[in-house]
């Protein structure tokens, strides 16, 4: 498992776990497959801002599966 700090672990179709904004104080996270990527930088120290297929944002925690 990878962390999701790094754009370029991160693709479209991976299955991840990601916190969302109202779950930052607990770190429960979600875990989904990756529709968008929404941050630009190539590095982000909480984690990659992505939206899931669900619809669901948040930022990757740990990416579960590679394809």
């Amino acid at each position: 498992m990878m962390n999701g700090q790094n754009r370029e672990n991160v693709k479209v179709g991976l299955t991840v776990d990601i916190v969302l904004k109202q779950d930052q104080r607990t770190g429960k996270t979600t875990r989904g497959i990756v529709k968008n990527l929404l941050t630009k930088s190539a590095f982000h120290p909480h984690g990659i801002k992505v939206r899931l297929e669900d619809g669901q944002v948040g930022r990757v925690q740990q990416i579960i599966q590679e394809n």
